[in-house]
This record gives C-alpha cells, sequence and structure tokens, in this order.
C-alpha cells in the first residue's frame, strides 16, 4: 500500500533502510543512512525509531545506528539458506579438512552471488568471499558454474542485462559449454590475483543449480583432478540431502 507522496510504500523504504548496510557501513548515523537509503532525513528518523523498537535496527553508544539481533535471530530461526547450510556443512568440513585454505557454499541472486558459508583455514590464501557477501557472477566459479547449469531463459535473461558485444556472449557462451560438459568451474586470479576458485554445482529438482560448494587455492597448487571429483561427490550428498534421487544429484566427473 502506498502511503507516501511519491507512492512509495512502507515496506519499500523499510527494505532501503536494511538494505543500506553492507561490509563497508556496518554502522552509521541516521543522517548518512538517509543518504545511502535516498530518504528524506525525517523519514530516515521515523522509520528508524519505529525499527528499533522492534529490535530490528539498535543505536551504538557512539551513536551509530546498526542492524539489530532482531534480525538475525528471525534469519537463523527459519530459512531456505540455513536448511542447505545445515544438510551441507558435513561435506564442506570434509573438503576443508583436505584443501586447507577456503570452501565456501553459495546460492545464485541474478547477477550476483550470494554466499551463506564458508570455512577457511589460518594463513589461507586472501578471499573476498565473505559469508552473506556477494560478488558478480561472471568473476565467480561458483557464480559461473551455477549459471552455466541454470535454465536456458536464466542465462538469456542474465545476457541481456550484461549487454555484452557479439564476441563477448560468444565467450561467455563458450565457457558455459564446457563448464556443463566437465560439471566444474576454475577461474584462476578472477578476483584475487594468484588465487583460483573451483566450484561444482548443487543439483535440485529438475537438475538445474540450486547452490554452488567451491574452493579458493593458491594458483598453481589447484590440484583440479583430485578437489573436482571430490567437490562433486559432496555436491551429490548435498544434493541427496535436499531430496533428490540419486541417479539425478550431479554432477558426474567426466574426463
Amino acid at each position: 500500500m502506498a502511503n507516501s507522496p511519491t507512492g512509495e510504500s512502507m515496506t519499500s523504504r523499510i527494505v532501503r533502510i536494511i538494505s543500506a548496510f553492507d561490509d563497508t557501513h556496518q554502522s552509521m548515523p541516521v543522517a548518512v543512512l538517509a543518504r545511502r537509503a535516498d530518504l528524506p532525513l525525517s523519514t530516515a528518523h521515523r522509520i528508524v525509531k519505529d525499527l528499533m523498537g522492534h529490535g530490528f535496527l539498535q543505536r551504538e553508544p557512539d551513536g551509530g545506528i546498526r542492524l539489530g539481533l532482531r534480525l538475525w535471530e528471525l534469519a537463523n530461526r527459519s530459512s531456505a539458506a540455513l536448511g542447505l547450510k545445515q544438510i551441507a556443512m558435513p561435506f564442506m568440513e570434509d573438503i576443508q579438512a583436505v584443501v586447507r585454505q577456503h570452501t565456501q557454499l553459495s546460492v545464485l541472486r541474478q547477477d550476483e552471488v550470494l554466499f551463506i558459508e564458508r570455512l577457511s583455514s589460518h594463513g589461507s590464501v586472501l578471499n573476498h568471499a565473505k559469508v552473506a557477501g556477494r560478488l558478480p557472477v561472471h568473476v565467480s566459479s561458483s557464480g559461473m558454474v551455477m549459471m552455466a547449469h541454470s535454465p536456458r531463459h536464466v542465462q538469456e535473461a542474465y545476457l541481456q542485462r550484461r549487454d555484452l558485444d557479439a564476441a563477448g556472449e560468444k565467450s561467455l557462451r563458450a565457457a558455459w559449454a564446457r563448464m556443463r560438459l566437465e560439471g566444474s568451474a576454475s577461474l584462476p586470479g578472477a578476483v584475487v590475483a594468484d588465487t583460483t576458485g573451483i566450484a561444482v554445482p548443487v543439483f535440485g529438482a529438475g537438475s538445474t543449480a540450486v547452490a554452488a560448494i567451491g574452493v579458493v587455492v593458491p594458483t598453481g597448487a589447484e590440484d583440479i583432478p583430485a578437489t573436482v571429483p571430490a567437490l562433486m561427490t559432496a555436491a551429490r550428498g548435498i544434493s541427496r540431502g535436499l531430496g533428490v534421487r540419486t541417479e539425478a544429484a550431479g554432477p558426474h566427473h567426466r574426463t
């Protein structure tokens, strides 16, 4: 229901307030929050006060506003990501015990990859993927392998939004075709130089990717012949945990 001069609903304005927080803006004055949410200061003050009353926002000792524990509580009480994470965790721990770098679980959200869990070891390589953080699809092995195993209409919509030239689109389609054939993606140096991301899809019903499990390791130490089959075994286990029949719980290793 629209209840503002611009016709924007209260729900939309609340979402803009909450979405204004990120890794670099975890706490901020109301004035900064209003500017980031593109709202009048008086409106931001009113919404912030109301959200604080419900525990969705909280005030820091220095006066800054940050997300409240109530949001974390509700998100962890029941969510699709929580169920997926619980199923995947034993398999991720097995992979991490071997690679001892970074093992991560992610899902696709349009043009971005949302990371819902990450295991890391002390002294492991730099990794920009953070839990609840996002990366563009085209720089992430997890994003690319999920897009490669997504329905055709999802791929076409993504290509339209990217607005690539003919050569760029052809290159991307060829990469997806190779990833579908191999059942995995490997991207060296796409996000951080001297690191390589390797990922495989986790299939849901309909043999489409609902998630990806991957690792980030030093370039030159990938050991892809061993890493990819291990990731595929983990992905099949997660798929079975999601209720997918064993014969459909790909991917399967192809030489």
